[in-house]
């Protein structure tokens, strides 16, 4: 029988891919995104495998509640869950509509927190080695002038990625958090960021999912993707954070 991973924000850029590694591993998948369309033809290209598909909107509240019920109707055990769903705004807070703000908690933070905790338990009884994939990003270790709540919901995912590894050391299930820089996905126009300096040495996301995924399997607690995202990364932890977001700021600037 195979095992059985759950992908949300699975229809586009890393989601998408991460559904691609998992399924040429052989697991089953359970899809979870807006777009019913893009995920279908992950069926035509992984024709053996059980591949389910539900289109939800996770930042509306329940949503991730409805994913549970529903996966647990179908009679489906879940090994693998990937909590990729998430986008940015740039600007300036104030100016922003409060309301995508808003909705960007509720995906960023909310419905990963949710989908974490529903399937934690049965995660916990697989006969498999279990694992969870919780994308944050290099904006996880400073503030973010210019998108202010996107680099704190990122904050909030490493953080409480960090505590769960921790809490379910000794388990059979690892928790990865994944902090890839500027990824060459949908995320950079839905956030108005692809002409910033931030995004001129954007990674694939085909490499950024490939050393995601290959974190997850050696059960790798963080994977910082890119040498020059790492230096970054690092170099925030001894910063002053008046000064990391003085940088920060600057590379939210248009090349």
């Amino acid at each position: 029988m195979n095992k059985t991973a759950l992908i949300t924000g699975a229809s586009a850029g890393l989601g998408y891919e991460f559904a691609n590694r998992f399924a040429e591993d052989g697991y089953d998948l359970v899809l979870v995104a807006r777009n019913k369309a893009k995920m279908e033809e992950m069926k035509k290209r992984f024709p053996n495998l059980n591949i389910t598909v539900i289109t939800k909107d996770l930042s509306n509240p329940g949503a991730a509640r409805e994913v549970y019920e529903e996966v647990k109707a179908a009679g489906i055990k879940v090994d693998a869950l990937v909590n990729n769903a998430g986008f940015g705004l740039m600007g300036k807070f104030e100016e922003l509509d409060i309301v995508k703000q808003s909705e960007m908690i509720s995906l960023n933070i909310t419905a990963l927190t949710e989908l974490t905790h529903y399937f934690l338990p049965e995660l916990k009884e697989s006969p498999n080695r279990a694992r969870i994939l919780n994308v944050a990003s290099t904006a996880a270790f400073q503030p973010g002038p210019m998108m202010a709540v996107y680099y704190a919901t990122k904050a909030y995912v490493l953080s409480f990625s960090e505590a769960l590894a921790e809490e379910l050391a000794g388990t059979s299930v690892t928790v990865t958090t994944l902090c890839p820089g500027a990824t060459k996905t949908n995320f950079a126009s839905v956030a108005n960021v692809e002409k910033t300096k931030m995004f001129s040495g954007a990674m694939s996301p085909q490499e950024v999912a490939k050393q995601g995924y290959q974190a997850l399997m050696s059960g790798k607690r963080v994977v910082i993707t890119g040498s020059t995202n790492k230096v970054g990364a690092y170099a925030a932890k001894f910063l002053p954070r008046s000064l990391a977001a003085k940088i920060a700021k600057y590379v939210a600037k248009e090349a």
